[in-house]
């Protein structure tokens, strides 16, 4: 099974493509989508389902995971993420795949064991679980790589489908 995961954000969109091979997870993939804050929210809404489709047509998944919006403070960041979310999902939808949804916390624990793990304990452990030789740059890339393992983990249980 090949997961594309996507953390999403107006600015920058980590994703990541991971092949789940019984209890193995080998990485096909993965970077960021970054947008221009010169752009319109349109334009570069549309940046992002573009190449969020590229992705989709090129790996060829059989399922998308994307990060649940937790609330924020900042209520412009938190719709513009919501935004960023809604175009992944489309772009999974619209090739006809499952869309799985994990709240930050699920994917820690997933990856590390504790759902309230640092940045840099999730990044140390993308880089010792996928077997890479440094983990990935930005957060977002991590972040992405990491939702792919949490719906590897957790593909019958703990994602909504939408």
């Amino acid at each position: 099974m090949i997961i594309m995961g996507v953390d999403p954000g107006t600015a920058l969109t980590g994703y990541g493509l991971v092949k789940k091979d019984n209890n193995r997870h080998i990485v096909l993939g993965y970077g960021a989508i970054r947008t221009s804050a010169e752009q319109s929210t349109a334009a570069r809404l549309e940046t992002i389902y573009t190449e969020l489709k590229k992705l989709i047509a090129e790996f060829q998944p059989h399922c998308l995971a994307v990060e649940e919006l937790f609330f924020n403070k900042n209520v412009a960041s938190a719709l513009a993420v919501g935004q960023a979310r809604g175009v992944a999902i489309l772009a999974g939808a619209h090739a006809g795949l499952p869309v799985a949804e994990y709240t930050p916390l699920q994917v820690k624990m997933a990856v590390t064991g504790y759902g309230r793990a640092s940045k840099g304990q999730v990044a140390y452990m993308i880089k010792t679980l996928l077997g890479l030789s440094e983990a990935p740059k930005p957060d977002d890339v991590t972040d992405a790589l990491a939702i792919c393992l949490c719906h590897g983990h957790n593909v019958n249980n703990w994602g909504r489908v939408k």
